[in-house]
């Protein structure tokens, strides 16, 4: 069986002196390429699965982008591309074809939404229900090939039946942004908000804007501001939180005060500018990766007012079946996300090579669909 796939390419090229590079100091040249590739055997641990939409996330750009001063990769994310490549994508649903004998909770024909990180089970965090900081994670589409292809044989812990909650296309489109929702309720968890709860978010790209709702929504912030550059999506988050500021304009009239700062833009600097107007046992979670250092001055202040500072990864832990029911009960309008979906794996490679600004200038979510017949 043969599946068509985005996959991406690059040079290996540690920086040297360093103890732990990171993948933006490993990885320079980065390539993109539509290839068509042979599936093998099924593992027995996996399912085969028929892509119908993926997403586009801001870590697949920046995996493909270079820092100008470095000439390595923007990503900080965790990633192994090997020298035959690395299938990109790791949002998305899809219908399964086959099942690994070992599988038990799916069948042929199911339509599924997957999870990004395959965890071990074993290590001490996994025991003790901390899934999300398994310490022998790997993740999909970054350091196992992913979703961005037209069949993909994947870990089926990895994938929910959501068949009952299905009524038509846009159902399946929402739940292809399930993952990111996840990283999102997860944020928000870690952030501890509580009704009366005043939140400031940076960053109005899909995962800054789902934190918006969730936290007035779900978790009962009574006022959510954003902050974000770019015009497009500045417009866009208007419906999605109180105040939406551009940066210049937030940084001028800095006289708000926060109980919760979320910083999911990946400018450091925003914290250190704000952390004087978080209120007593405030919290800061640290949401977007950018392999920078973050300085904060106002260690006193930390102390006095005990604020935390906390860093927020993953969308494990039963929180898929949260948002299942969320979805269902209308309280998360997934759909509302996305802004445009790209017809096939051709165009979203195109768009990988020649035009990645639009992604972000220009859109809030972008879908590929990868299969315009699948039975419903």
């Amino acid at each position: 069986m043969k599946s068509k796939n985005i996959v991406v390419y690059a040079d290996y090229k540690p920086l040297k002196n360093v103890e732990h590079p990171g993948t933006h100091q490993i990885y320079q040249n980065p390539r993109v390429f539509l290839e068509t590739r042979t599936l093998g055997d099924l593992d027995p641990n996996e399912i085969r699965v028929q892509m119908i939409y993926a997403g586009v996330c801001g870590t697949d750009i920046h995996l493909l982008e270079t820092n100008p001063d470095t000439g390595y990769v923007k990503c900080s994310a965790p990633a192994l591309i090997p020298e035959k490549g690395r299938v990109l994508g790791h949002e998305g649903v899809g219908k399964v074809l086959a099942i690994g004998q070992n599988v038990q909770h799916l069948g042929v024909g199911d339509y599924v939404a997957l999870e990004s990180i395959i965890v071990c089970h074993y290590c001490d965090p996994c025991r003790k229900g901390r899934l999300n900081q398994c310490i022998n994670a790997t993740l999909l589409g970054m350091e196992k090939d992913g979703l961005f292809g037209s069949i993909v044989d994947i870990p089926g812990m990895l994938a929910y039946n959501i068949t009952d909650y299905l009524r038509d296309e846009q159902d399946l489109q929402a739940f292809a942004c399930i993952e990111p929702a996840g990283v999102a309720y997860v944020a928000c968890e870690n952030a501890k908000i509580k009704p009366g709860n005043r939140v400031l978010i940076f960053g109005a790209g899909p995962i800054g804007l789902l934190t918006a709702l969730m936290s007035k929504e779900i978790f009962g912030a009574v006022e959510v501001h954003l902050v974000e550059p770019v015009t497009f999506r500045r417009q866009f988050a208007q419906k999605w939180a109180d105040l939406v500021y551009d940066v210049n304009e937030f940084w001028a009239n800095r006289s708000e005060k926060f109980d919760v700062v979320v910083e999911a833009s990946g400018n450091l600097n925003n914290i250190n500018g704000t952390f004087r107007q978080l209120n007593p046992n405030g919290h800061v979670i640290l949401l977007a990766r950018s392999g920078e250092p973050l300085l904060v001055t106002a260690v006193d202040h930390m102390i006095t007012n005990q604020i935390s500072m906390t860093g927020s990864r993953g969308h494990l832990g039963g929180v898929f079946q949260n948002l299942f029911e969320l979805y269902k009960s209308g309280k998360l309008p997934l759909h509302n996300l996305i802004t445009n979906i790209v017809p096939s794996l051709e165009e979203l490679g195109i768009l990988f090579r020649e035009n990645r600004t639009q992604i972000i200038e220009e859109n809030c979510k972008i879908l590929v669909q990868l299969c315009q017949d699948h039975g419903r």
